[in-house]
């Protein structure tokens, strides 16, 4: 029994020990893992990409700090009654802002950068960057505890706080990042430098007020008035009267009463030299925010003035001339754009590709002949689509013109009409196509290619030109589409009652005979290259022949006149 036991305790200790043996290759399996997996990518959800939207929205909040600061650190050092009224707010949104600030360090840190196009997301390569940047300088300085400095000044002296100003950097990163993201650049610009403006009159008024605490209050007419007036005492009154009196004077409008004292004089000046500086710096970010614009109608509309000028030039009469001034206002009123392409061509030819397939896909991919193509041809054959406006009463196209190109509405009405312009057969809406059959050769069309209808713009009309030499060249890659395609034109021609199958057979067996005697001249005059080929080696080999022949001829001449063979001269 005791054996017994002894063997079966035996037994449990050793499947014990198996399992912790497997438990243990388990862990070991398990750990490197978590080494290379989990914990790059718990480090990556770390690290802010510098064109990201989070990086991007970090930077908006970093614009409420800094031009706190900048707003009212100089605001409260110089409208002291500020200070003292709201000193706990103000405790406490510095410190705030200083939170906010620390933490901007923290996303410093945390902000990966871009290596050979790769965006780098290791931590310490990222620390050493930002560390030895100017940034991480200006950074540093402006989180230097100059707060201390309360001690011996006393809590009421806002201006230690001063080297929070060197945080600028970010207000501009974030200006210059909304600029390019915002559907209106030309429209947040004059509001930055609005903003700009702001700032600077809110400085100006608050130095201006503290020279007049300086001066004394109501002791000359510049200065500000006496605060015993109770009109004058409130702080609000104070603040209005110093930023009226500033605008006044940076704006050089005028009325403003004559300085009396060395320090006005001076003042005086500088707000003049900062007038000036300031109105020219207006005037030129106003003129390039306008040539911008400009510079935009040209990019997307057509220059309506070369073309009125040319009008003008060879006299065309007015009721041509009043249909193409119209044509031109209906495209600046509706914002409709006829150069596309050249407005895309500064783009690489897949991010130019795949806007013109989000823009235009769904319009093509509406065309019959179209529908199950290759996705790579209809991408090609997106690029080729050429926008059309056409007026009122244009024809797009007459009964028995050449047909060279396609046409797929996209917005507008298209009439069918006969002969005299006026009956109408069929009325064409947006998402509809015409001229198809036209841009393929299609063996046994008994139309041709030749349009079989006259088709006139009801209004104005936007259609997508497809021409044929585009199909054809975006064709050539393509052999299995192109017969796909002459496939779907002949059930068409079929069903339209416009395909004459004996003349299509007729052509298909010229065309194979002719493809049958193509592929024998090519195969006889593989047998002549052949044996052309063999006649110039057995030349060559005979060449070669000839000329070891005639060497060794002249050698034995040569040998025989210098040494005769005995005999030979009793012969002679």
């Amino acid at each position: 029994m005791n054996t017994l036991t002894h063997m079966m305790s035996h037994r449990v200790e050793r499947l014990k020990e198996e399992a912790k043996m497997e438990k243990e290759e388990i862990q070991a399996w398990s750990k490197p893992m978590e080494n290379t997996v989990n914990p790059s990518n718990r480090t990556r959800a770390w690290i802010l990409d510098p064109s990201g939207d989070w990086y991007y929205s970090w930077l908006n909040v970093m614009v409420i700090p800094v031009t706190y600061n900048w707003v009212i650190i100089i605001c409260r050092s110089c409208f002291t009654e500020m200070q003292h009224r709201y000193l706990s707010i103000w405790l406490s949104l510095d410190y705030l802002c200083d939170l906010l600030y620390l933490m901007d360090i923290i996303a410093n840190f945390h902000t990966g950068f871009l290596e050979e196009g790769i965006l780098v997301t290791d931590n310490i390569q990222i620390a050493k960057r930002y560390v030895v940047s100017s940034k991480f300088r200006w950074d540093l300085l402006s989180m230097l505890p100059t707060d201390l400095l309360y001690i011996k000044l006393g809590l009421h002296t806002p201006a230690v706080r001063v080297n929070r100003f060197l945080r600028f950097h970010r207000l501009f990163e974030a200006c210059d990042r909304t600029e390019t993201r915002v559907s209106y650049p030309n429209a947040f610009r004059i509001c930055k430098l609005m903003a700009y403006i702001f700032v600077v009159i809110h400085w100006n008024s608050c130095v201006y007020f503290a020279l007049s605490s300086y001066i004394g209050f109501g002791k000359d007419k510049w200065v500000y008035p006496n605060i015993s007036d109770p009109d004058f005492g409130r702080l609000g009154r104070q603040y209005l009267y110093s930023f009226y009196f500033s605008t006044l004077i940076l704006t050089t409008v005028g009325d403003i009463p004559m300085p009396m004292q060395e320090e006005e004089y001076l003042f005086m000046v500088v707000d003049f030299l900062i007038a000036v500086l300031g109105f020219a710096t207006i005037m030129g970010s106003m003129s390039l925010v306008i040539s911008n614009m400009n510079s935009a109608d040209a990019a997307f509309y057509p220059n309506y003035d070369l073309v009125k000028l040319y009008l003008k030039m060879h006299k065309v009469n007015k009721s041509l001339k009043k249909t193409v001034i119209t044509w031109y206002q209906h495209l600046q009123i509706n914002k409709k754009m006829t150069n596309e392409n050249q407005i895309l061509q500064n783009l690489p030819e897949k991010l130019r590709v795949e806007v013109a397939v989000s823009v235009h896909m769904p319009t093509l991919s509406k065309v019959q002949i179209f529908q199950n193509c290759e996705k790579s041809l209809l991408e090609e054959l997106v690029l080729k689509l050429k926008p059309q406006v056409y007026s009122p009463g244009e024809y797009v196209c007459k009964k028995g013109d050449i047909g060279r190109e396609m046409y797929i509405i996209k917005e507008g009405k298209l009439a069918v009409v006969g002969d005299d312009g006026v009956t109408q057969f069929a009325v064409l809406g947006e998402g509809n196509y015409f001229g198809e059959i036209s841009i393929l050769n299609i063996k046994g069309n008994t139309a041709g290619n030749r349009r079989t209808a006259n088709i006139k713009s009801i209004g104005y009309s936007d259609l997508f030109c497809l021409s044929k030499e585009d199909l054809k060249d975006a064709l050539t890659e393509y052999p299995d589409a192109k017969a796909i395609l002459e496939e779907k034109g002949r059930e068409i021609l079929i069903k339209m009652n416009k395909l004459d199958e004996r003349l299509a057979a007729e052509l298909a067996a010229k065309q194979l005979d002719i493809e049958t005697k193509v592929r024998r001249l090519e195969g006889n005059l593989d047998s002549l290259q052949t044996k052309l080929a063999r006649l110039l080696a057995e030349l060559e080999s005979s060449a070669v022949k000839m000329s070891l022949r005639i060497n060794q001829l002249e050698w034995v001449t040569n040998l025989w006149e210098d040494e005769p063979p005995e005999g030979s001269e009793a012969i002679a």
